[in-house]
């Protein structure tokens, strides 16, 4: 054999065997290497409203902003005792919001990961009313968490099938035929903004300035990085037990864009830019009626602090612990700098402040107290995973101190917000979400919703009155809870309440019919266990659940 192709051949091999030894690498890396190109810095010059205000700002519409925090934990604010490293963060202005109009005691997320939850919030609806059933992932990055070595019995499942049929992941989002808060408040001649996290499709019809929105500055996808990250200014908690932290950490950008333009670098770490621009939105607008949908994406992942903030925390000993408090202690600063903005522009009192999480606390930071004192994390239906901080302020409409109880869910902020702007709701569609205003100033009695469902796959939940039915797939069971009784979901009484069962599962197949087929399929299956975060020990006979993504 000749020596170039011995040499050849040998090559080949070497690139081969390198490569199967290296595919997790590789895998891990692909997107990263495939990503745009990030510019530096650019100023945002947003649209300026008229020089004067047609009508004084307490005799206008009011304006409506919308604050959503990413994976915040129940446990996570300070407002109902709690808060990070049992409480040693105060979250003073997330707390303020509550504490100064109404906080809802049975707060509910439209469901247990981002994406749907968005997609629930943004339209008024159930999203398996138009196929929104699950968070989108693509096949690349689905593979990659299935293929993570596991210590547990319970292992993640990836389904060939579905990913031959799975489409881009930019077209899996909200429907352009899908009426959005923003197109409701535009069509009242609101001037809407959206900033930062977005997470409901980036193919043609489904992007926040297709979906209703004058101006959009954020991302598209689900996360950012906050700073890079060697950023001097940045202090960082990887965990290594987590799949979806490593495929973070290999991959995303730091990087925002304005109205579908290029992307470019935030100027500070992205948290604090994301409020810069939404008090210099505040100031543009200031003369005309807004809505603005502020995405944050803190505390999600990666856990990424900013120096100053990790160092002024030095009473969290946990290193981790610690860099997830500082991330929550400039959300907090955030709110409160876009609330002192509000007033600096005389448009405080008539401007109706909304504040939530898209759902619970994740198990996947390690962190074991997040959703305390209630049980489950995001990617599950037990409370920890959707019962999430859900506040109002409105100081010409709501008095102080007001509580309401009773279940509500991220849909009803459509409808109250449409009430409050004097829109009536669409009659061309089923709207799920009710106008919370009446329960708020006292008008209407009893609970918002009687009945709340929840669904991804063949997991399936609905809560009637005050009971909790969870119907699993694997392990193939049904939990019923009394949530008067029992808030935290300890005690399974699904046995000896087997008509309360029947009469639950009844109303879960009424609602399936009124659902569509999922818009694209699910890719994995992963087990959680509901006791324990990831990175602990698995614990005999624990109980856990598997979530469809």
């Amino acid at each position: 054999m000749k020596t170039w192709l011995k040499i050849l051949l040998g090559a080949v091999v070497t690139l081969v065997v390198g490569g199967f030894l290296a595919k997790d690498y590789v895998l891990l890396h692909l997107a990263g290497w495939l990503a745009p190109h990030v510019y530096p810095n650019e100023p945002v010059a947003w649209e300026k409203g008229p020089l004067k205000p047609t009508l004084p700002a307490d005799q206008r519409p009011p304006n409506v902003i919308l604050i959503v925090a990413d994976d915040l934990g129940y446990n996570d604010i300070s407002f109902n005792g709690g808060g990070v490293a049992g409480g040693l963060l105060k979250t003073p202005n997330i707390d303020a919001i509550g504490h100064d109009g109404v906080s809802f005691a049975d707060g509910y997320a439209g469901n247990a990961t981002c994406a749907p939850s968005r997609a629930a919030l943004m339209t008024g609806r159930y999203p398996t009313r138009f196929g929104f059933e699950f968070t989108p992932t693509d096949t690349r990055f689905a593979r990659t968490i299935a293929g993570f070595p596991s210590d547990w019995e319970h292992k993640t499942i990836f389904d060939e099938d579905a990913a031959k049929v799975d489409p881009p992941a930019d077209d899996k989002g909200v429907p352009a035929s899908e009426l959005t808060i923003a197109e409701l408040m535009r069509g009242k001649g609101y001037h809407t903004v959206h900033l930062g996290k977005w997470h409901l499709g980036g193919a043609k019809g489904m992007r926040p300035e297709q979906q209703g929105f004058d101006e959009s500055l954020g991302f598209i996808i689900g996360g950012q990085m906050y700073l890079p990250e060697n950023d001097p200014n940045a202090v960082n908690s990887k965990q290594d037990f987590d799949p979806i932290d490593k495929y973070i950490w290999a991959n995303l950008p730091f990087s925002v864009q304005y109205n579908g333009g290029h992307r470019f670098h935030p100027n500070r770490y992205m948290t604090d830019y994301l409020t810069d621009q939404a008090i210099d939105s505040i100031k543009a607008n200031r003369n005309r009626p807004f809505f603005m949908y502020l995405a944050y994406n803190a505390p999600h992942t990666p856990l990424q602090a900013l120096k100053a903030d990790y160092d002024a925390l030095p009473q969290i000993a946990d290193r981790r612990t610690r860099v997830y408090a500082a991330m929550i202690r400039a959300l907090d600063r955030g709110v409160g700098r876009v609330m002192a903005g509000l007033k600096a522009q005389g448009l405080d009192r008539n401007t109706l402040v909304i504040f939530t999480s898209d759902n619970g606390g994740a198990h996947y930071i390690g962190l074991p107290d997040i959703n305390r004192p209630y049980r489950g994390w995001k990617a599950t239906f037990f409370e920890g995973g959707m019962k999430v901080p859900f506040f109002m302020r409105w100081p010409a409409q709501i008095k102080p101190a007001t509580r309401v109880t009773g279940p509500v869910s991220h849909f009803d902020i459509f409808a109250t917000a449409g009430a409050a702007a004097g829109i009536p709701m669409p009659r061309d569609r089923a709207v799920d979400g009710v106008d919370l205003l009446p329960f708020i100033e006292g008008r209407q009695t009893g609970a918002p919703h009687r009945t709340l469902f929840w669904r991804s796959g063949a997991y399936r939940v609905v809560r009637d009155g005050d009971w909790k039915l969870q119907a699993l797939d694997l392990p193939h069971q049904s939990l019923l809870f009394d949530m008067k009784a029992d808030p935290t979901e300890q005690h399974d009484v699904a046995a000896q309440h087997a008509d309360v069962v029947a009469r639950l599962a009844k109303l879960l197949a009424e609602h399936d019919a009124q659902s569509v087929k999922p818009s694209w399929p699910s890719l994995i299956r992963s087990p959680i266990a509901i006791d324990r975060p990831l990175g602990t020990r698995p614990k005999p006979g624990e109980t856990y659940i598997y979530w469809a993504n």
